[in-house]
């Protein structure tokens, strides 16, 4: 069992940066693959980013890519998504994600509770 706490989420103006962590319970966070996916008002979920276990390797959404960055401390069971040049269309709950890799993709297990980020003018 995993227990994901994000923080960080907090109103900014667009142009600007966002960091969100993402603090897991448990001495297994290592074996986890860890996400972060976001839910627009009215729209439905979508992948933002991925940290493969092999090598370390991030996947993004290309909606995202080159301004979003993922990193993970495993020392401290923490991932963080670095988010800069954030758009209007950042606006989102931000979900941290923690699961195990599978043919053909990631089922995700264990989610937080999301966090709040809110791009304005």
């Amino acid at each position: 069992q995993v227990q994901l706490v994000e923080s960080g989420g907090r109103l900014v103006q667009a142009g600007g940066s966002l960091r969100l962590s993402c603090t897991a319970s448990g001495r297994t966070f290592s074996s986890y693959v860890m996400g972060w996916l976001r839910q627009a008002p009215g729209k439905e979920r979508e992948f933002v980013s991925e940290n493969k276990l092999s090598g370390g390797i991030v996947y993004y959404a290309d909606s995202v890519k080159a301004r979003f960055t993922m990193s993970r401390d495993n020392a401290k069971n923490t991932v963080y998504l670095q988010m800069n040049s954030l758009e209007f269309g950042d606006t989102a709950v931000y979900y941290c994600a923690a699961g195990t890799e599978k043919i053909g993709g990631t089922n995700f297990d264990y989610w937080g509770q999301g966090a709040q980020g809110t791009v304005s003018s």
